[in-house]
């Protein structure tokens, strides 16, 4: 009797095209219920392309991966068999060359949220099955037959594949390559900034698709618009709508008549949970408002690669958490050499998300034709280096969909420069990662009178020297009408959470101002 796992593989042999079609044949073959009946006929087992391994070449090993597929609320979906191939085992040059795929970038995916949601848009989520087997190979690829489904009467033959499997390195860009050139010959254009967000635009219908790997979200301007590009999109793929957008990378989306509600609690349960942390006591802060962390203060960790572990899994969660930017910013930089300290303050993290678990991400309805933007920076604010820490939120109407953390690459030799410089960064990164058309010149907002004085006035000084051609970007977008800077009172500049610890009081205020909130009551646990 046929087991459920070779059957399984030869359905995966069967979806894939491993092999190419055999001659044509005088007669028909009938339709085999198994792999054993296929190998007993001739003209199946030549359409299995089962090849002799030629001299030299390079055979790619394979196995079996078994996993747990769960519900957005944590409960188990079903078990899930594959058969992969090792990447390991292939080599440059000979059956791969480019493997990097772009995957859409987090900015992206609020703004298009953020766009659809105030223009009272439907959203779709869509899954599609297999997606690495649909990708086409430009390398010859030999494999090991599937573990399990070795021709007896040819063991030592091998698999020549004509489309991709998953594992093998180029998979993943493969796939990539099939699914963009399809959508563009439906009237999609990948935009510039973001080549897995493809814009479709045709007189006053507009729609919006979002990629990342084998998960599409999709938006249109109208549900017609979006049924008939689902339903070119179902012609040519096999894949799963899901209906309304609920579950997308981990995160829970709730949609109300007037906003979207976005939650990463389940996973910060988990995380909790493999952090040793689900039962421990919370704090109001992730940080505290000392002097930031040396790099060689205390002792080297037992166990560095939990440190790398716990500190990637928060780093996904500030994808819906801009309160968590700073404080896991501070503790990514230890990761060469991680000591004591520094997981003592991943432990103060967790215990923050253990108080906040149901906060989460709100996008409410908002006029998308603003761009605004806070803009931070502490001076000389790391002990070793003594470089700034450059912060920035971005606000598309009243929506917060751009936020940044970052130690700046050279040394400040003041506080106006460390701030110039955060503004040049918060100017950039906007312009290239938002594709919205705005009406009017974005306003960036700083806290240093000196930086903003900079920005509008054809000044040169010593101290400015070192930083001119940041200077000269932000004057040309100033000059231009692009951009205008501002002076701001610390006690509204927002981009401060962004650069140091901050007061419960005005950290808790500063989080609401970031669109981090607790549920709808509706929705509340």
């Amino acid at each position: 009797m046929l087991t459920r796992g070779r059957a399984a593989a030869l359905g995966a042999r069967s979806e894939l095209h491993i092999a190419s079609s055999s001659p044509a044949s005088t007669s028909a073959s009938p339709i085999p219920a198994n792999y054993r009946s296929a190998l007993a006929d001739a003209n199946w087992r030549a359409a299995m392309c089962l090849v002799p391994l030629p001299p030299g070449a390079n055979i790619v090993t394979g196995k079996w991966i078994f996993r747990h597929k769960f519900h957005a609320d944590g409960s188990l979906a079903r078990h899930k068999a594959r058969s992969v191939v090792r990447g390991f085992s292939q080599q440059h040059g000979i059956d791969y060359d480019e493997t990097f795929s772009p995957v859409v970038k987090q900015a992206t995916i609020r703004v298009v949220l953020s766009i659809a949601v105030s223009r009272d848009w439907p959203i779709h989520q869509l899954d599609v099955k297999n997606a690495f087997l649909h990708g086409h190979l430009d390398k010859t690829v030999y494999c090991q037959q599937p573990p399990g489904c070795v021709d007896p009467s040819a063991p030592d033959h091998v698999c020549l594949l004509q489309k991709s499997l998953y594992g093998l390195k180029q998979a993943p860009r493969a796939w990539y390559q099939r699914f963009a050139t399809y959508i563009r010959r439906l009237g999609f254009v990948p935009a510039v900034s973001d080549t897995s967000l493809f814009v479709y635009k045709e007189g006053t219908g507009i729609a919006y698709l979002l990629l990342y790997v084998d998960d599409i979200v999709l938006t249109a301007s109208s549900s017609t618009l979006l049924q008939t590009i689902m339903g070119r999109l179902h012609s040519e793929f096999t894949m799963t709508d899901l209906g309304t957008l609920h579950h997308f990378l981990g995160i829970s989306v709730t949609r109300s008549s007037d906003s979207l509600f976005l939650s990463q609690r389940q996973y910060a349960l988990d995380l909790l949970q493999r952090a040793g942390m689900a039962e421990c006591h919370s704090t109001a802060t992730p940080v505290d408002t000392r002097a930031k962390l040396s790099a060689t203060d205390g002792s080297p960790v037992a166990d560095p690669s939990e440190y790398r572990s716990l500190l990637g899994a928060l780093q996904y969660l500030t994808l819906t958490r801009p309160d968590l930017a700073y404080a896991v910013q501070q503790v990514c930089l230890f990761m060469h050499d991680p000591r004591e300290p520094h997981l003592a303050l991943i432990k103060r993290i967790l215990r923050y998300v253990k108080g906040t678990l149901s906060t989460g991400f709100h996008l409410g309805k908002s006029s998308p034709q603003s761009l605004t933007a806070y803009s931070d920076a502490d001076w000389a604010g790391y002990p070793d280096s003594r470089r700034s820490t450059s912060g920035y939120c971005a606000f598309l109407g009243d929506n917060l969909v751009s936020w940044s953390s970052k130690r700046q690459t050279t040394i400040s030799r003041s506080s106006a420069e460390a701030e110039y410089r955060a503004v040049a960064h918060a100017v950039g990164c906007l312009l290239q990662k938002l594709h919205v058309s705005i009406a009017s010149a974005t306003i960036v907002y700083c806290d240093n009178i000196s930086a903003v004085y900079m920005a509008g006035n054809p000044v040169h000084h010593r101290r400015t020297k070192y930083i001119e051609i940041d200077i000269h970007f932000v004057r040309k977008k100033v000059a231009l009408g692009q951009v205008r800077v501002l002076h701001v009172p610390s006690s509204y500049q927002f981009a401060d959470i962004m650069t140091k610890g901050l007061h419960v009081q005005l950290f808790t205020e500063f989080r609401s101002s970031l669109c981090v909130r607790d549920p709808p009551a509706a929705t509340a646990d």
